[in-house]
């Protein structure tokens, strides 16, 4: 058995072409044009690459972006000033801090600054707190691009076994909710597992997001389950991204699988083109 491909390329270009076609109805019907701005401190080059990428993805929607770039020496006064600005900036739907910040910052407590109504990146403690009671709140974009992957693929969830590796609040955190949410029984596993090839075994859906290259092997996996490959990790000697998972013997299992690239990380920017559309139809004047 070879496992058929989940692609997260393809699916979030469909999902954009659905974003594009409701930026131009909101836009013709209310004068709204939706934008994301961008909290960058500092000049580490990876943020500057990936809120290049966000930044390019709006405008294939139609959407505005901008780029709100702190030193970084700046203090939680100012960063936190910044945030309060585009709080109450009409012309902004959605406010991305890009992570992490300086270590001398409190990221927390500056996520929590972001007002509800434009935390697109779903990450704030009310946003995270709403995936438990059920209030309306947007949810973190990786989170939901691998929900969104697998409804796409009319992958059930209900009543499956789900396994998640990994407990970051941005990652696993969410997804093991979203996932209980949707009636799965979820297994939260994490650096202090015992036996953690037991437990995966278990599961019908695999959610591998612990950032350790190649963690999950093919014995490790239930013959039949489906496989949703999270992280993203550079190893020396080798070229490109490697995810969790150690995909040739997986795919041997599994019977369907997210590759590395091309799998959730697509999703991810797509669901937060359509979060921040989202912002714009439910809160935008």
């Amino acid at each position: 058995m070879s496992a058929e491909l989940l692609d997260g390329q393809q699916t979030a270009r469909a999902i954009r072409g659905e974003t594009r076609e409701r930026v131009e109805r909101i836009r013709a019907e209310r004068g709204i044009t939706p934008k994301l701005a961008a909290v960058l401190v500092g000049a580490d080059p990876a943020s500057e690459a990936y809120v290049g990428m966000k930044g390019k993805a709006c405008g294939w929607v139609g959407m505005e972006s901008e780029t709100c770039r702190l030193p970084a020496e700046s203090t939680q006064a100012e960063v936190e000033a910044l945030i309060d600005r585009l709080n109450a900036d009409r012309t902004v739907h959605g406010i991305l801090v890009q992570h992490p910040v300086p270590k001398h910052l409190d990221e927390i407590a500056i996520l929590a600054r972001v007002a509800p109504e434009k935390d697109v990146d779903g990450i704030s403690r009310s946003s995270l707190g709403a995936l438990i009671t059920g209030e309306r709140a947007f949810v973190s974009c990786t989170p939901l691009g691998i929900i969104e992957l697998l409804d796409r693929y009319d992958i059930p969830i209900h009543g499956r076994r789900a396994v998640v590796v990994g407990r970051s609040i941005i990652l696993g955190k969410p997804v093991a909710l979203l996932l209980l949410n949707r009636h799965a029984t979820v297994t939260i596993c994490h650096s202090r597992t015992v036996d953690l090839p037991s437990v995966t075994r278990e599961a019908d859906i695999l959610v591998a997001a612990v950032g350790s290259a190649e963690l999950i092997r093919g014995d490790m996996i239930k013959p039949g389950a489906v496989v949703i490959d999270a992280g993203y990790n550079r190893v020396e000697g080798r070229q490109g991204d490697v995810g969790d998972v150690e995909f040739e013997s997986a795919r041997e299992v599994a019977s369907f699988i997210t590759p590395v690239p091309g799998g959730v990380g697509p999703m991810t920017i797509a669901m937060l083109l359509r979060n921040t559309l989202d912002a714009a139809e439910l809160y935008g004047k």
